[in-house]
Formats: structure tokens, sequence, C-alpha cells
């Protein structure tokens, strides 16, 4: 990618979401957010979070506030969410798909919560990267360049040091970040682009270089509430137990 193509894609990161019909495609997606949700209102509000946040948000809800927790790629959920999906509190990996939502967003309840950083793994046995000189030979995972922020921020910074030329003919897209990091954990894949909170997260990946904060745009994780009901959470999650777990995690409290 050139270097004007870049700072295209780096402007053109924002997102809106256009009004779509409720196809099938779209009501199979709406099923598959939903489908481990508990059934109970007693296992607290429904929460889309973004699929990193699982090993915190998994903490949080059986020590602090019961949540019922659907995971995925922050613009699959943001989809969701403006087709009606009864999503009760969404945590993104991006600003810019929280910006997708604004108008389900409760009044003065966004702020941003998390902070992160991106990393490249690896299997254990792989080899040193030189990230300034590498010209990868075997395929690397991660995120949906489009939709997934972790694949966003990805391409940002192999755009920003040159590589995206050399990389993107080896890019296995993915439905989230942790699909990404589950290909490398099994040895499926040689290498992916995650978070270092997930690499935290995973004994089983080698952190072979951590890219440099200038490299792409600020990893945020905004928290907003969507319906009054989960007030509750969204004030746990707001909270120092809450915070010293998203710490412990590997995330930046902001």
């Amino acid at each position: 990618m050139a270097q004007a193509d870049f700072v295209l894609a780096r402007e053109a990161l924002p997102v809106t979401i256009a009004p779509m019909p409720l196809t099938r495609r779209t009501f199979l997606a709406l099923g598959a957010a939903l489908a481990t949700l508990p059934a109970s209102a007693e296992a607290g509000p429904v929460v889309f979070a973004a699929a990193s946040l699982k090993p915190a948000l998994d903490r949080i809800a059986a020590e602090i506030t019961p949540m019922r927790l659907s995971y995925g790629g922050s613009g699959a959920l943001a989809r969701q969410i403006t087709q009606g999906a009864p999503a009760e509190l969404f945590l993104s990996a991006n600003p810019a798909w929280m910006d997708a939502v604004a108008p389900h967003i409760l009044p003065d309840t966004r702020r941003d919560l998390l902070g992160n950083a991106l990393v490249l793994v690896g299997t254990p046995d792989a080899p040193p990267v030189d990230i300034t000189s590498w010209q990868p030979a075997a395929r690397i995972a991660m995120g949906f360049v489009d939709a997934v922020p972790a694949g966003q921020y990805a391409r940002e910074a192999f755009a920003t040091l040159g590589l995206w030329d050399a990389v993107q003919p080896h890019i296995v897209e993915v439905e989230n970040v942790r699909a990404a990091l589950a290909l490398v954990a099994r040895k499926e894949l040689p290498y992916a682009v995650v978070y270092a909170s997930d690499a935290m997260a995973e004994p089983s990946v080698t952190t072979l270089h951590q890219f440099a904060t200038d490299t792409h745009s600020p990893i945020r994780y905004p928290l907003a509430l969507l319906n009054e009901n989960a007030r509750p959470a969204y004030d746990a999650l707001l909270s120092v137990q809450a915070a010293e777990i998203f710490a412990q995690s590997g995330f930046k409290v902001l």
C-alpha cells in the first residue's frame, strides 16, 4: 500500500452502518450472537463485548456482577445492535464502532474504559522477527481488516511500517481476534496479530513483536449503556474491583 493509500485507510477508519432490511442472513447473525446467552433474567443484563475482553469479563461476571455476555468482533456486534439485537451494554474495541450505534446510547454514558497494545505472536518454536525488514513466507491470522478492530489496527501498523504489500498476500482473516489467537495456539497457523492482553492470556503463544503506538490509531475500548436496567452492571464495570481485574488481564485502565 502506498503512503497515500495508507492515509486514506486511516481517515476511513470511522464507520457508518447504513440501515439494512432484516434478511435471513441478519437473523442468523442475531441468533448466533444470542445463542449462548442464559435465558434467566437473574443472569444479569445482556452485554455485547469485543472478543478480546472475554478473560476479564468472564471473571467480572463471576466475581462482581452477573452479566449475560455475548462476544464477537466489534463490527459484527455493532451491526447486530443497529438491527435490533437486545444488547443492554456495549463494550467495543474501537471507538468507530461505538460511533455507529450512537442513536442507541443513553445520554452521558459513553466513556473510554480501557486501552491495549498490538502484538505479533507466533508458535513457541517460531523464529525471531525483525519487523523492520520482515518478509513473511507463512500465513498470518488477524481479524477482518474491514470490520474487526484488531485487524484494522494491524493493517494500519503494517502500512505505517511499509510492510502491507508484503504481508497482505499471507493474511488469513477471521471473525475476531480470539479466533486469530486460537489458530496459533493450536499450531494451525504460525503467526497472528492480536492484542497484548490476548497474548498474556494464552501460554501456548510467544510474543514476537509489539507494535509501536505511533504505527496505528490509539487502541481504545469505549463502554456505553444502552438500557437503564443495566445501570448496576455499568457502574460495576467502572468500579475499582473491575479495574483491578482488567489490569491483571493485561489492559490499560483509562
